[in-house]
């Protein structure tokens, strides 16, 4: 295998990649160049396209999604603001996707020892649609680092992106609703969408302090008793004085 090809190689890469998205973000600020709008020329068809190829690159490379969220509320409405965030978003968590699948995959996963990293790389593993519905669902995981997770594990890329799909329209309406309604901040519409976005975090955060202990691995039936034997103070031998011979 060329060096080029080693996975530590592409490790590597992907780090030097990822640095200097976040610091392109910070400087530039891509999101200001979406929430600015388009040209008044270019039909709605291919302006929504346009914003989604445009959302998935930023949101790829660590740009807030809500912030992408609110910009398509405010430049194209609730529908079509709607559909542009929610390709946009599928779009994004396939390059973080990829980038981390070919390019980090093997490098990381000797590295999964600890009991957490095993546990959460299990749930992706052998339930990667549910995992991931439950993670896009219930937000607190941040996107991309719920993306370079997945792709770590051995989630498949058909679940993953029909979870990605189904789960984010919820929470991304809601950040669109309250972009396009923005100008009105006592409209129904943007206090529902607001209050929508509170108790989701809220319930995010219950759910996932319940549920914590599903993520520990479980014990081997007899591994229990080994534990406990092998905690158990040892007594010596008592050695009586009492002679044994004739």
């Amino acid at each position: 295998m060329s060096l080029l090809l080693a996975p530590r190689t592409r490790l590597s890469l992907l780090v030097v990649l990822l640095l200097a998205a976040g610091a392109c973000v910070l400087l530039f600020e891509p999101q200001r160049v979406l929430s600015e709008g388009w040209p008044p020329g270019l039909p709605v068809g291919a302006a929504v396209a346009l914003f989604a190829a445009a959302y998935g690159v930023c949101a790829s490379a660590f740009v807030p999604r809500p912030l992408l969220n609110l910009a398509a509320g405010a430049v194209f409405g609730t529908q079509f603001g709607l559909l542009a965030a929610v390709g946009g978003t599928v779009l994004g968590a396939a390059i973080a996707f990829g980038l981390g699948r070919v390019m980090g995959q093997e490098a990381l996963r000797p590295y999964l020892r600890g009991r957490w990293l095993q546990a959460a790389d299990g749930q992706l593993s052998r339930h990667g649609f549910r995992s991931m519905l439950a993670v896009r669902l219930f937000p607190g995981v941040p996107f991309v680092v719920a993306n370079y997770c997945a792709a770590v594990s051995r989630c498949g890329w058909l679940p993953f992106l029909l979870a990605t799909t189904v789960g984010v329209v919820p929470n991304t309406a809601a950040y669109v609703i309250a972009g396009a309604s923005a100008s009105s901040p006592g409209s129904p519409a943007f206090l529902a969408s607001f209050g929508f976005i509170a108790v989701s975090l809220v319930v995010a955060g219950a759910v996932a302090w319940r549920k914590r202990h599903r993520l520990a691995p479980s014990r081997a039936p007899g591994a229990t008793h080994a534990v406990a034997y092998e905690l158990a103070p040892q007594h010596p031998p008592v050695v009586s004085g009492a002679s044994h011979g004739p």
